[in-house]
């Protein structure tokens, strides 16, 4: 009698019901270390802005604060930079209108005033939460970055 060579269904199915364990284990995992990866760069995003910020208010003194992320991002190909696109944060951030999303998180200026503009709130704000981000994070013109735990803009726990 010839015995033939390979796996039955019951050991192929073993095999697959193991891997789906394994898997269920790693997954919840992987999506914290997501979210802690997407939170960490929604900082970095934050600080980077309020970089763009210092550099927007020394450019143009008579306007003060950019009061929109588009006024920061790259001019058009073969323009120059100048107060409405100066080309201080990538396309990404300085997109063509808010909220700029990034890293499944979106960013805004608002609460801008004066005259140059000498105040400004940025917040950044999970796109989904609880699956892109659990944190909401806020700033201002002090640099000072602070958080909302329920991942909204009420943000009072400094970083």
């Amino acid at each position: 009698m010839r015995r033939d060579k390979g796996f039955s269904l019951i050991e192929l199915l073993i095999v697959v019901a193991i891997i789906l364990v394994i898997a269920a284990i790693a997954m919840p995992n992987l999506i914290r270390s997501r979210i802690a990866a997407n939170e960490a760069s929604a900082v970095y995003s934050l600080r980077a802005i309020n970089t763009a910020q210092i550099s927007y208010l020394s450019t143009y003194p008579t306007v003060g604060y950019a009061d929109d992320l588009a006024k920061l991002g790259p001019p058009g190909s073969g323009t120059p930079p100048d107060q409405n696109k100066s080309g201080l944060v990538d396309d990404v951030l300085g997109c063509a209108s808010q909220p700029c999303q990034k890293s499944g998180y979106k960013f805004e200026i608002s609460g801008t005033s004066g005259t140059p503009i000498s105040v400004y709130t940025l917040t950044g704000v999970p796109a989904n939460v609880g699956a892109s981000g659990t944190r909401g994070f806020c700033t201002d013109e002090r640099g000072l970055v602070r958080f909302d735990p329920a991942g909204g803009t009420s943000c009072t726990i400094n970083i």
